[in-house]
């Protein structure tokens, strides 16, 4: 099955997220679940930008709010010229078989001025989320 792209711009900044459910991690009978999640970072705008922090809002399927806040990404905070991109790769556990994430990205532009980006939602399934029929 092909894993779903879900993107968003945000002040030219170009947002890729794909998650992939990770069955050899996940332990369904232990109710825990894991993803990995690939973000792609695109600089659209005519000036050099930095990520500086993020901030993630992730719901089980029970909705129950886990909120992450840091510094950068995989302990970077990549620097972006006009048309440049950066890659990574993080991952989440839950202990329910679907849930969603969503959140934003604060990068600092060569101007000084800090802008929020947005992170576009994203769901979280695996095969053991229930399928119903509307």
């Amino acid at each position: 099955m092909p894993e779903a792209t879900y993107e968003k711009t945000t002040h030219g900044i170009r947002v890729v997220a794909m998650p992939i459910y990770l069955e050899d991690q996940s332990a369904p009978d232990e109710n825990h679940y894991v993803w990995a999640y690939n973000i792609t970072l695109e600089n659209h705008s005519n000036q050099v930008v930095q990520l500086e922090s993020r901030y993630w809002q992730i719901t089980d399927g029970h909705g129950r709010i886990q909120e992450v806040r840091g510094p950068g990404v995989v302990g970077e905070q990549p620097v972006l010229s006009p048309s440049e991109r950066f890659e990574y790769q993080s991952g989440v556990p839950l202990s329910t078989p679907s849930g969603f994430m969503v959140g934003a990205y604060t990068f600092v532009m060569k101007n000084g001025d800090r802008v929020e980006v947005d992170i576009p939602a994203f769901s979280l399934d695996s095969p053991y989320t229930p399928k119903h029929l509307h």
